[in-house]
């Protein structure tokens, strides 16, 4: 009889075991990496695009580049900023001045439902960056073929390294650069893709502006869960 109430006992525990979740298994960890300028091959993950699409000549370039110690490396988005435009060009450019690196989709979506915030390891020129988040489209009518993009500033300080923390809940969304008057919320589990881009004017005060040359170190891009 006691062997039988110990294997019973046994059973019960078992099944206790599996009806208690552990809620460790459901908190995703506290941060994600989801581009780490480690090496060459993370070269493969982005694309670059300038005003220089539509007639505009501004130049952009995205590198890996040796941080000096043999062992580590960063990305570096560098150009220069433009506000002419290409005599005789087809496009009726309303502004000029502007160059980013776009990452190629995800094979399917990146979910960061369990996330709130994005980091970004970063070191400048003391310019205002733009940190943009793709998501499945859903605001745009239907058979649009464009992502819902939302965007917000990234002062980088110059020469040294800056981490920037942006809460999720401060990227509004935006039409082709220009913010949507509307009360809308991103869907973070639908994410396609992400960009960094940098305009010529435009920013938060104190930044550096205008036209010129312009350089950020990029070491890696995480998704943070800050609220506990």
């Amino acid at each position: 009889m006691s062997r039988f109430r110990s294997l019973l006992q046994a059973s019960l525990n078992a099944t206790r075991r599996a009806l208690v979740w552990n809620i460790e298994d459901l908190v995703p960890p506290s941060e994600r990496y989801i581009f780490n300028f480690s090496s060459k091959d993370e070269l493969k993950n982005w694309h670059l695009y300038s005003d220089s699409e539509y007639g505009g000549l501004s130049s952009a370039a995205l590198e890996i580049k040796d941080t000096g110690n043999g062992s580590t490396s960063v990305g570096l988005f560098s150009g220069n900023l433009s506000l002419d435009v290409m005599e005789g060009s087809k496009w009726n450019m309303t502004r000029s001045g502007f160059c980013g690196m776009r990452s190629k989709k995800f094979d399917g979506f990146i979910d960061l439902d369990g996330y709130d915030t994005i980091a970004l390891k970063l070191k400048g020129d003391g310019r205002c960056y733009i940190s943009t988040i793709y998501t499945e489209n859903w605001v745009n009518s239907p058979g649009q073929d464009e992502d819902n993009s939302w965007q917000a500033f990234v002062f980088v300080p110059k020469d040294n390294w800056y981490i920037a923390k942006i809460p999720l809940t401060r990227y509004a969304p935006t039409w082709r650069g220009n913010i949507i008057n509307a009360r809308m919320e991103m869907n973070p589990a639908r994410i396609v893709g992400m960009s960094l881009s940098v305009n010529a004017e435009g920013g938060v005060p104190d930044a550096k502006s205008g036209p010129g040359d312009f350089g950020v170190e990029v070491d890696w891009i995480k998704a943070l869960r800050m609220m506990q």
